[in-house]
């Protein structure tokens, strides 16, 4: 009994920081500033295009980077992060930091090359803040951990609501440069309030023993996916979902903001990236809610197909009112497939390799994603943006042929759970 008495006592003395309300409102939030500041970029994409003079490919590339970066660190990142459990804390404060950085960087960045390398340090801060937050959600709420992911992705949605409009308003006031400085600070001023937050939400019981070695947790990463074939599948899927995303992202803010396409000025650009995006914070938690409860399939499905058909319909239907019904039904889908494909994942390893799997699959992302954007600039250029719209629903398409012959588990399996996946 005196054993325990200290790992009650510090268990205690975290108050309201163990709680699962507060995990889980803290990490969306900070989600939800990873998103504001991502997803605002894209508005400042035209005036970038004009300061640097981009062509498409150009474009392509900013998104190739942050795809490159993500998948470069994520592998390894994710089994460290596993290795530190005890340290997600700071692992988390030093993300929000370096991703102030990285904006900084870009605010000033007097040529091209220096704006892709402040791309990477916001690529890298937002890949490595994703594996122990997500990690410790699929821990926290193993029997709701598809609604669990999902709201984490709508603090997400928020950010990116709220981001674009915002900056679409300070576009007309401030240069693209000023609004980065802005936000580059205010990542910088959350660095001691994120490490306070979750300095101890790695530390759960039996996780307090020594860490694994770098070699003895890539050998269970490997058992893990050798005694689950289906992560295989799971794993093609998201990287084909990401390597639409990437693609399809850039060229719609190029398509909506670039004189000779639809030519809307920055506050309608916002609101129509804004739209997007707002209508997947309410769709996002129901569509987990429904997955947790009838099963992944019954919303991935659906929801790719529909991802497809509309990105199509953009070429023929893509203006005035039809845009708008368009952006919004894209809106039920395009940011709630995420969480679900990750809690298919998460549904099948244990605690042991969650982190890990999860960089596996960003890295099986950045090998499908990285091209994508180039191969959609290089579309852009020599054809139009038609072309790249049919790209990416083509993406979409066989992501949803992959999806069908992948079987997947509604609940996690307990024994996984308990014994580590391993």
């Amino acid at each position: 009994m005196a054993e325990n008495k200290p790992q009650i006592t510090d268990r205690e003395s975290r108050g309201m920081r163990d709680t699962a309300p507060f995990i889980l409102t803290g990490l969306s939030a900070g989600h939800g500033i990873f998103h504001w500041f991502s997803q605002s970029f894209y508005v400042m994409l035209p005036e970038v295009v004009a300061t640097f003079g981009l062509n498409g490919l150009q474009v392509g590339a900013i998104s190739a980077t942050r795809e490159v970066i993500s998948g470069v660190i994520a592998l390894p990142g994710g089994v460290v992060t596993d290795m530190v459990r005890r340290h997600w804390g700071l692992v988390l404060a030093g993300c929000m930091g370096l991703f102030g950085v990285g904006w900084l960087i870009m605010g000033i960045s007097p040529v091209y090359p220096v704006l892709l390398v402040g791309m990477a340090a916001v690529a890298a801060a937002a890949a490595m803040w994703h594996l122990p937050a997500a990690a410790a959600l699929s821990q926290r709420f193993a029997d709701r951990r598809g609604s669990a992911l999902s709201i984490h992705g709508v603090g997400g949605n928020i950010g990116d609501v709220l981001g674009p409009a915002l900056t679409g308003v300070l576009l007309l006031t401030l240069s693209w440069r000023g609004v980065l400085s802005i936000y580059a600070v205010v990542p910088m001023l959350l660095v001691l309030i994120i490490y306070w937050a979750f300095r101890d939400i790695g530390r759960t019981g039996s996780i307090d023993a020594a860490p694994p070695r770098f070699r003895e947790q890539m050998s269970n990463t490997r058992e893990s996916f050798k005694d689950h074939p289906r992560l295989w599948g799971i794993m093609v899927v998201a990287g084909l979902r990401g390597m639409a995303n990437v693609a399809f992202l850039p060229f719609l803010a190029l398509y909506l903001g670039l004189d000779d396409e639809l030519g809307l000025g920055n506050a309608a650009l916002g609101l129509h990236i804004a739209l997007l995006v707002g209508v997947g914070v309410v769709a996002a938690p129901v569509v987990g809610y429904i997955s947790d409860r009838a099963g992944r399939k019954l919303v991935l499905i659906p929801g790719m197909l529909a991802l497809c058909a509309l990105t199509a319909l953009l070429v023929p239907f893509g203006e005035g009112a039809g845009l708008i019904v368009i952006l919004a039904l894209l809106g039920v889908f395009f940011f709630s497939d995420q969480p679900i494909l990750t809690a298919a994942a998460l549904d099948v390893v244990g605690d042991k390799v969650a982190a890990s799997t999860l960089g596996v699959f960003s890295f099986s992302r950045f090998v499908l994603a990285a091209a994508s954007p180039l191969i959609a600039g290089e579309l852009f250029d020599e054809v139009g943006i038609e072309s790249t719209f049919f790209f990416v629903a083509g993406i979409y398409l066989l992501a949803t042929v992959v999806l069908i012959a992948v079987p997947l588990s509604t609940q996690p399996d307990q024994s996984d759970v308990d014994g580590g996946g391993n």
